[in-house]
């Protein structure tokens, strides 16, 4: 078996390819080492890669369609983990073009390399930011995404619905994964977790949206991992008995293919994730209270019922131990 797993250099990819290294599995890995943040860190997680048997690395962009087709004509991967994206939320009030081709036209290449090799499973990457506007919780994946309230958020909708038609008309088993703020060693330095470590260490104000009344279903990497890792060997079927009329709620259809929350399950108040935060670095946050942000949403709640119920998911990993994890690693690498 041969695994295809892009954006292998980024947080979740590194996280996800070490893992199936570390089984014996085959993985050719793509990335292409996007500017969008410290490019060491990126760097420093693809040369870890290469120290284990059976990784294959390529530095491909997505928009490169014939390089793309070119290597999975090679590989022939039997399994795609789509993780490669154009990341953020706020970002995208500015750079636009960036999300465009990368979360579309990018993933239109993803699909067609898909089709063209007639890969066995494509898993993708999507994110809560789908449910937007949606004020029921806890999230589920019969509750509406039709109201995204960044560009990210729509693009990644977007994908949902291209894949849905591809897995329809060429029967191409797909599933969409809508990660919950996922957070852990080698993290972004772009995304809270890291941000606020990294200020607190070096006793800067960290940036404090919606006055702290904020909630988020943090969910430690290695949570995270297990689901994908499981999912991917879980190819889903068309539900012949599927009524229009009355869809089931678990996401079941016509076509062999399933969208899947994947987070923890717990969501945690902002103010109580840096008081956790400055227990282990044992130092305290100097906050600087702001407005809510554009295309932001006060609060996430992953319902995992769905994920749990199809392949046994069952994050493990508490904030406090996570937040642990991650400290002791900032320390050693940042040598903070």
């Amino acid at each position: 078996m041969s695994i295809l797993v892009t954006g292998a250099a980024g947080f979740i990819g590194y996280h996800v390819a070490t893992r199936l290294l570390k089984e014996g599995r085959a993985v050719t890995a793509l990335d292409n080492f996007t500017p969008y943040y410290d490019l060491r860190l990126k760097e420093e997680r693809w040369s870890r890669l290469e120290q284990h048997d059976g990784f294959s690395g390529h530095r491909i962009d997505l928009n490169n369609r014939a390089g793309l087709l070119a290597l999975c004509d090679q590989v022939q991967p039997t399994r795609i983990i789509h993780l490669a994206a154009q990341p953020g939320v706020r970002y995208g009030i500015d750079n636009p073009q960036a999300y465009v081709d990368s979360n579309l036209t990018g993933f239109m290449n993803i699909l067609e390399a898909a089709l063209a090799v007639r890969t066995e499973h494509l898993v993708f990457a999507s994110t809560s930011s789908v449910y937007g506007a949606n004020k029921a919780m806890p999230f589920a994946e019969h509750h509406s995404a039709s109201h995204p309230l960044s560009l990210y958020a729509a693009t990644k909708r977007a994908n949902e619905l291209l894949a849905h038609s591809y897995a329809h008309i060429f029967k191409i088993p797909m599933t969409g994964l809508r990660f919950f703020t996922v957070y852990g060693p080698w993290g972004r330095p772009d995304m809270a977790p890291q941000k606020f470590t990294a200020a607190i260490f070096a006793g800067d104000p960290i940036d404090v949206y919606n006055s702290g009344k904020m909630m988020r279903d943090f969910t430690f990497v290695d949570d995270i991992v297990e689901g994908v890792v499981r999912v991917t060997d879980h190819i889903p079927v068309p539900d012949e008995s599927w009524d229009a009329m009355n869809p089931t709620a678990d996401g079941s259809g016509v076509a062999p293919y399933r969208v899947f929350n994947i987070g923890r399950g717990a969501p945690v108040e902002l103010m109580d994730f840096i008081a956790t935060l400055e227990k282990h670095i044992g130092k305290k946050a100097r906050i600087n209270m702001m407005p809510m942000q554009e295309g932001d949403v006060e609060g996430t709640w992953c319902d995992v019922a769905a994920l749990k119920k199809a392949v046994g998911y069952q994050p493990s990993v508490s904030l406090d131990e996570g937040l642990a994890k991650t400290v002791a690693w900032f320390r050693e690498y940042y040598n903070a």
